[in-house]
């Protein structure tokens, strides 16, 4: 028995050895930053100035087994931590990705793809409040993304131990008191390789997350899916996409329903124009409906872009008061290094 323990160990430390060794890798750091102008009709503006900065460290390397390895942090606006995660590349397996942040994995990565030349239709200063789709991306996830599959299909699933989890430094835990638990989400990106009609995009994705029905309010697990077709032709862009969150709650709100569309059109490689309309659905004992619309503007010289956008929201937060219909333009000027 000690001798079989023996041979155990050293195969162990054999193998540990094979991995831990690297080759000497590199590490950059980009950024930019972007300055806006805001004006809301028929609202208190105040100060119309605003700035915002973003840093991007990455580091990336390779074992001495070929296996890759990169690490990325991300800070966005005022020095606040984003995210983090850290890419383990197994040449015949795939990728696997530790991610501790607010976005990036699983059904997240495709809340809102519908097409448009800067933001989304409800993501330029209106406080729209709009809630989309986000599986379990806001705990700390493990996802996995597979290297065999057919040329143009691409898979990945996340998994986290607990969904309403925060982020935890180095050897330690986090504990949230919440519903949420586990969950995991699974999408699927088909391309022209797969389907061979080009320009035409497909994405699917659907997540769960098991909720403590015993915490007050709540009756099952959280269920999430989404769909969206994108089409790329000439130089126009366009697109739709339907997504579902049901929260699992015995208590309003229960679920969301939305829709969203846009269409873009580059009139040339610096000069871009779009249309982007978005709708939300909660369902609670009004049934509210919370819809954005935006036309914008985007031109492009080097590391430098200058973007306009023009639009409104009605029912803002899914709230009916006269306050939560709002209008507003954004000029945006960003600056890259």
């Amino acid at each position: 028995m000690n001798k079989a323990t023996k041979l155990g160990v050293s195969a162990l430390c054999g193998s540990l050895a094979a991995i831990s060794a690297a080759n000497a890798g590199e590490m950059t750091v980009t950024g930019g930053v972007d300055m806006s102008w805001i004006s809301l009709e028929d609202q208190v503006t105040g100060n119309p100035i605003g700035m915002g900065s973003n840093l991007t460290f990455k580091g990336s390397g390779e074992l001495d087994n070929g296996w890759g390895v990169a690490l990325t942090v991300a800070m966005l606006n005022q020095d606040a931590y984003s995210n983090t995660n850290v890419v383990v590349t197994v040449p015949a397996l795939g990728d696997i990705r530790v991610d501790q942040g607010t976005s990036g994995t699983g059904i997240d990565r495709i809340d809102d793809v519908v097409p448009t030349v800067w933001e989304e239709a409800y993501g330029w200063g209106l406080g729209a409040g709009i809630n989309t789709v986000a599986g379990g991306s806001a705990g700390s996830t493990i996802e996995y993304t597979p290297n065999m599959l057919p040329a143009g299909l691409a898979a990945r699933l996340a998994w986290t131990p607990d969904a309403g989890g925060s982020n935890a430094g180095d050897k330690a835990n986090s504990v949230t008191y919440t519903a949420a638990e586990s969950g995991y989400d699974l999408t699927l990106t088909a391309t022209s390789d797969l389907h061979g009609m080009d320009g035409f995009t497909l994405h699917l994705g659907t997540a769960s997350i098991s909720q403590d029905a015993n915490v007050s309010g709540y009756s099952g697990d959280r269920e999430e899916s989404t769909f969206a077709a994108i089409y790329a032709v000439g130089s126009f862009t366009v697109g739709y996409q339907w997504s579902e969150e049901d929260l699992g709650r015995s208590t309003d709100p229960k679920e969301y329903t939305n829709e969203g569309y846009g269409i873009t059109f580059n009139v040339n490689d610096d000069l871009s124009i779009g249309y982007n309309h978005y709708e939300s659905e909660q369902t609670n004992a009004t049934n509210v409906t919370t819809e954005a619309t935006s036309i914008q503007i985007a031109y492009s010289m080097g590391g430098a872009s200058i973007r306009l956008v023009d639009g409104s929201v009605d029912n803002a937060a899914y709230q009916t008061t006269a306050a939560y219909d709002k209008d507003g333009m954004v000029l945006s000027v960003s600056l890259a290094f």
